[in-house]
């Protein structure tokens, strides 16, 4: 089995090579021998009579531990299929690299596939343009082997029996909280605890909201075709941003003196604004960098290899342009972006430690005697994956509600 977990590996195979050249007709040929049909559009499937984004629901909401309904919990028998660019697929990466699962749960990279990625993601950096350990051409191949005749969009993340060739779990709301939880027994002894079993209601309830307000806000505002849809979206998001820039401001991880899953989903959304996001939004309010207690937060988090092994700030700075730089109005990315020393810009200057009561130590962990049975309980459904599109819509006033002004940490002193 090729070494697929090894996320330096991928950065010097992508960046060193670049991508093998992949052209339309070859991943139409690729795609009538797999029987594979077209990737459904966002524009046609997801966007509301008036024009507002609402995302599909996520399909496959299976879990994993014993009995007849769960995938097994095997070390070497899953691989996260995932994506540079898509905020929800570094989620699960990292979470798995904080956990030292690295060699129970492996990866590989996604790319899109032809010029145009009409069929959807699949394996431009492989010999042939095929997975060497499945054969698969595309992600929706797994798909299709789970659910005989899907019709949706196969997305990344994604967590594939590599065995059975079966797409198992593509969840990124609750995909972390999987790993996490039921794979606990695989992790090492003194593995992090980013998930407390004490505290999963309050940090389930922020997740749902940071998802609505954050995670989700940049979609509802790229993907709309509606102004005042898009006011609204640009309204919320920012607000929020306030938010949780006070929040920030008196808390060094978001829940207190440790990192948690949330902390995780806030950093994939952020570390790509000023460099990728704004592009498909239009004039921004503030960036990034001017939200100094943000900013430092993502600074910190950057500076640990969990987090900054599964980030590439290269790549978001470099844009899809071919432009070099050298016509009178070339883009930002080729300008400026790409000329940037990140490394430097992102660096942690060591302040947010003084927030801290326990300044060198960033994860919780587990109580002496605590077994991994004792950490188990059922993962709680998310609201964002209701079959019904009311249910998701953004627009719901009853959605992304949550009982604690999100500025305060309702765990402050606790956690």
């Amino acid at each position: 089995m090729a070494n697929v977990c090894d996320l330096s590996a991928h950065q010097a195979k992508t960046s060193a090579q670049g991508p093998a050249p992949y052209t339309d007709e070859e991943a139409r040929e690729n795609a009538k021998k797999a029987g594979v049909k077209e990737r459904p559009k966002v524009f046609y499937n997801e966007l509301d009579a008036d024009g507002g984004f609402i995302r599909q629901a996520n399909t496959l909401l299976q879990s994993y531990g014993d009995g007849p309904d769960k995938w097994p919990v095997e070390a070497g028998r899953y691989r996260i299929y995932w994506a540079k660019g898509c905020n929800w697929s570094n989620r699960p990466v990292i979470a798995r690299n904080i956990l030292g699962l690295q060699d129970v749960i492996t990866d590989e990279l996604l790319e899109w596939t032809g010029e145009t990625n009409q069929f959807g993601w699949g394996f431009r950096n492989s010999p042939g343009h095929q997975d060497p350990d499945t054969g698969a051409y595309f992600l929706s191949e797994f798909y299709e082997n789970t659910i005989p005749g899907f019709n949706g969009r196969a997305t990344t993340p994604t967590v594939v029996d590599i065995i059975e060739k079966k797409a198992t779990n593509n969840d990124y709301h609750r995909l972390t909280n999987y790993i996490e939880v039921q794979f606990r027994a695989l992790q090492p002894a003194d593995a992090p605890d980013l998930y407390p079993k004490k505290y999963r209601k309050e940090i389930d309830e922020f997740n749902d909201w940071l998802f609505d307000h954050v995670n989700n806000g940049h979609y509802r505002m790229a993907f709309t075709r509606n102004p005042d849809i898009y006011q609204e979206a640009f309204d919320d998001f920012y607000g929020s941003l306030d938010k949780l820039e006070k929040r920030l401001g008196e808390n060094r991880f978001l829940f207190g003196d440790y990192i948690t899953d949330s902390d995780i989903r806030l950093f994939v959304s952020l570390n790509r604004w000023d460099l990728a996001y704004f592009k498909n939004i239009g004039p921004v309010r503030r960036r990034i960098v001017d939200y100094k207690n943000i900013w430092g937060y993502l600074r910190e988090l950057y500076a640990i290899p969990a987090f900054k092994d599964a980030t590439y700030l290269e790549d978001f700075a470099r844009g899809r342009s071919a432009d070099t730089g050298d016509a009178d109005f070339a883009d930002w990315h080729a300008r400026v972006a790409s000329k940037l020393d990140l490394q430097k810009l992102w660096a942690d200057d060591g302040q947010r430690k003084a927030l801290s009561s326990h300044p060198d130590e960033v994860y919780l962990r587990h109580p002496a005697g605590e077994t991994p049975e004792d950490y188990q309980s059922e993962i709680s459904f998310c609201p964002w994956n209701s079959e019904k599109q009311e249910d998701r819509d953004p627009r719901n006033p009853k959605n992304g509600q949550i009982s604690v002004d999100p500025s305060i940490n309702p765990l402050k002193g606790l956690l």
